[in-house]
């Protein structure tokens, strides 16, 4: 079980709650409060402010959050874990993250792109369906859209932590992420 620092975005609160969550030796730590509205720069405080005193040798867990962007930052200020419905949320409402940016499938640019999805994606939906037949999907009301959308951005999800990963390993993440960032936010 993971106890869960709160205290919305005050500082003062947040930092007795992480003391207080730090004290009780528990196998992980959880950063709550962060996902229901704040501004970006305050949640990103926040977790700096946590994390300097949540211990380094017990995951740390950010509910909730969040875009691609949020999850390199979370990952930057120390955070080890995520959960979020915006992948499968926004992929059932025709957004689709890529690793070179946001697509709206319902848009009519796509409609004659018989390109794959994602060329190099991390699914089998990426290749098998092209950007036309996904778009067609979801106009006309086709469950198959959102499965296909859902898929595609769960392993979109997968691929960027993963990366992330081997850059932090290469030592060299300090240098990727921020050109991650401006791709996985760029509107295509």
């Amino acid at each position: 079980m993971f106890p869960i620092v709160q205290g919305c975005v005050y500082p003062d609160l947040r930092k007795q709650s992480a003391e207080f969550i730090a004290s009780k030796n528990a196998d992980g730590n959880a950063i709550g409060g962060l996902a229901v509205g704040e501004p970006v720069d305050k949640m990103y405080e926040m977790i700096e402010l946590v994390n300097e005193i949540l211990p380094t040798d017990k995951p740390r867990y950010l509910m909730g959050v969040g875009t691609p962007v949020n999850i390199l930052e979370g990952i930057e200020r120390g955070v080890d874990m995520f959960d979020c419905v915006m992948p499968t949320r926004n992929g059932r409402n025709g957004m689709i993250f890529t690793k070179d940016g946001i697509m709206n499938m319902r848009n009519k640019k796509w409609e004659t792109d018989f390109s794959p999805i994602e060329a190099d994606g991390a699914s089998y939906v990426d290749t098998l369906y092209s950007k036309a037949y996904l778009r067609h999907l979801f106009h006309a009301q086709e469950l198959l859209a959102m499965q296909i959308a859902s898929i595609h951005n769960l392993a979109f999800y997968l691929w960027l932590a993963g990366e992330a990963r081997k850059h932090i390993i290469a030592g060299d993440f300090s240098i990727w992420k921020p050109m991650m960032v401006k791709r996985v936010s760029t509107r295509l």
